[in-house]
């Protein structure tokens, strides 16, 4: 997979480094020159441009990129971008970083992003996350499906310890993506049994959040 990501900064140079570290083609696109960084990261491809000029990207071949994402500090960048690498250059999945709360509202498919990611958002939802044993935790939201990636950890009382994968009515448009479980990643199986301190890993549609809450928070009392 070929990835393309504009914003050379701590987190640009980070997503790139895991994705090197996963085996894929990494370009990293940045403005500023004291930012080329480039000993830092070396298996990627550096390109000194802008990322909201068409002929920075052309030389990008953003065409030939999978992904691309917009991961720079400034909002209005991110977003000339993902709208430039949807319809210039059909990129199949634009990811952008959200830097500011108020701005989030923009970052939908009419603006060319797949998914985004808010920082603000995410460092609460894993505020959250540490804190809370009995609640559903939203931790990102893909806003071309409208369906988000939400955490629940089963409390020792709860409904759902001991029963099946297979033997629970889960809601419709929600599906169980993995259990976190003493440091292990468990790929959830019908015949697979569900435990007290298993972190639930699901997606779900918004509308469905309060009914899957509602099955994950009934005690078996």
């Amino acid at each position: 997979m070929r990835v393309a990501i504009a914003g050379a900064g701590n987190v640009g140079r980070s997503i790139a480094s895991e994705l090197l570290g996963n085996g894929h083609a990494v370009l990293l696109i940045e403005r500023e020159q004291r930012s080329m960084k480039v000993a830092t990261v070396p298996g990627a491809e550096w390109l000194h441009g802008d990322a909201c000029e068409m002929d920075s990207l052309v030389q990008a071949r953003l065409h030939e990129c999978d992904v691309v994402v917009a991961a720079t500090g400034d909002d209005k960048v991110n977003l000339v971008l993902s709208l430039l690498a949807k319809t210039e250059f059909g990129v199949d999945h634009v990811v952008a970083r959200v830097n500011h709360p108020k701005n989030e509202w923009l970052y939908n498919e009419s603006w060319g992003v797949d998914v985004s990611v808010s920082s603000p958002r995410l460092l609460a939802a894993v505020v959250e996350e540490a804190v809370s044993v009995g609640d559903l935790v939203r931790l990102l939201t893909f806003r071309q499906s409208q369906a988000n990636l939400v955490e629940f950890t089963l409390g020792p009382d709860a409904f759902l310890v001991g029963r099946t994968i297979g033997s629970i009515n889960w809601p419709t448009d929600s599906a169980l993506v993995a259990i976190l479980r003493d440091k292990r990643v468990i790929v959830p199986s019908p015949d697979a049994a569900l435990e007290a301190g298993d972190e639930l890993l699901l997606v779900a549609t918004t509308e469905v959040e309060p009914e899957l809450d509602d099955l994950l928070t009934r005690s078996s009392d």
